[in-house]
């Protein structure tokens, strides 16, 4: 078992099946030493846990929770392509958020994201980052992310 396995366990987290894409793409690819994953949205057992758009029918709080379950669908497909023992570096995580007129806090909200990879990986999870505020997202998701991460060849 490599770190990032024994970190996993450690924080009792197993990573959920790979999400099964809602259009035509693949969960993720792999060029040379880097992974990039499609758009993850939060789905738990296959379905969204709650719809809306962020500040209005979706706390900050909430959606903080989606973009943490969100980025672990990421990792799954990350560890379905290559194995999630080959990830040396995360290098950066891209955070949509469903925003409510008004509402600011995209930062925040993409920390459950974040705050996950920096718990999982340590100073190898410290990571480039985008927090972009959307109308709206697929299927009425509140949160997307997408990770780039370096393997190991």
């Amino acid at each position: 078992m490599s770190a990032v396995s024994e970190r996993l366990a450690q924080l009792q987290i197993t990573l959920p099946a790979v999400a099964a894409p809602v259009a035509a793409y693949v969960p993720a690819i792999r060029t040379g030493n880097q992974v990039w994953t499609s758009g993850q949205l939060p789905f738990v057992d296959g379905k969204l846990p709650t719809t809306g758009k962020v500040g209005a029918e979706v706390t900050a709080e909430e959606a903080g929770d989606l973009a943490r379950t969100a980025v672990l669908n990421a990792l799954a497909a990350v560890d379905a392509l290559v194995g999630i023992d080959k990830v040396t570096r995360v290098l950066k995580i891209v955070g949509f958020v469903a925003s409510a007129e008004g509402f600011t806090g995209q930062p925040a909200v993409v920390n459950g994201a974040s705050n996950l990879v920096g718990e999982i990986f340590g100073e190898a999870g410290a990571h480039a980052r985008s927090a972009v505020g959307v109308a709206e997202l697929p299927l009425g998701a509140p949160v997307e992310i997408e990770l780039i991460v370096e393997i190991s060849v």
